[in-house]
């Protein structure tokens, strides 16, 4: 019996390599499927992995009705037995409707993959149709981890290193920035060539995310911000042993 799964978690816990695995284990059986995805960090029609794996995927746009999708394909004489949906945070309400219909009346297996909340630590309307109409929810077992240590459990958004608690739910941003402010400057004045972008003139502001345990997120604390960071790389204040005189 088809099942609606949806595995979540936060940014860099391994949803699109998972998605990419369950994808080869499938087809390894003989099994054939679709595959799905929005806003993947690669581009348009494709789900990437950040350790390099990437597959082309068919994109996902607000008007996508995924039953006329699917309807069409097996019209035309494709065999379906499973959908893979990367960033599905990122479906509308009405498309998740429609995977659950697509799993109970086609009987076809939907794997959705998505974040559960965004950087205000409120649920993605997806995610959260995701979470009301799922057979299962999981929470990958790989955990992201907060710049101290700690299991991170929210996404932050920096602007200019600076975490920001307001704004649109979707905003595209790196979330592999260098730590140092330094380093950053310096990665922005070489730029990718000569002009204003390379000079740094008339750039606007630097949008990143990161993931934060609950504790540093409440806190707005990111690991650029955080002082504890620079005062561990401080050596150790001792001074060399003064001998006394008539004593070693």
């Amino acid at each position: 019996m088809a099942e609606l799964l949806f595995f979540s978690g936060t940014m860099d816990c391994g949803k699109s390599t998972l998605a990419l695995q369950m994808d080869h284990n499938h087809k390894a059986r003989g099994r054939r499927g679709v595959l799905f995805s929005s806003h993947d960090r690669a581009g348009e029609s494709m789900i990437s992995s950040r350790l390099g794996l990437q597959v082309p995927a068919v994109e996902v746009f607000p008007d996508t009705d995924f039953w006329v999708e699917l309807t069409v394909r097996q019209t035309m004489g494709a065999r379906i037995d499973y959908v893979i949906c990367d960033e599905a945070q990122f479906y509308t309400v009405d498309q998740i409707d429609q995977l659950a219909r697509v799993v109970d009346e086609m009987d076809i297996d939907v794997f959705g993959f998505g974040i559960t909340s965004d950087f205000r630590t409120r649920l993605f309307p997806g995610s959260q149709r995701l979470i009301e109409l799922a057979d299962r929810v999981q929470v990958l077992q790989v955990e992201a981890l907060c710049w101290c240590g700690k299991r991170a459990t929210h996404n932050a958004r920096t602007v200019d290193g600076v975490m920001v608690v307001e704004g649109d739910q979707m905003v595209v941003g790196d979330v592999d920035q260098p730590l140092d402010p330094d380093a950053a400057t310096s990665a922005e004045e070489q730029g990718p060539g000569p002009g204003p972008a390379a000079s740094g003139e008339g750039r606007g502001p630097v949008v990143g995310y990161e993931t934060l345990c609950r504790r540093h997120h409440m806190r707005r604390q990111t690991a650029r911000t955080s002082p504890s960071l620079y005062l561990n790389e401080m050596p150790l204040p001792f001074e060399p042993k003064q001998r006394e005189s008539g004593r070693i």
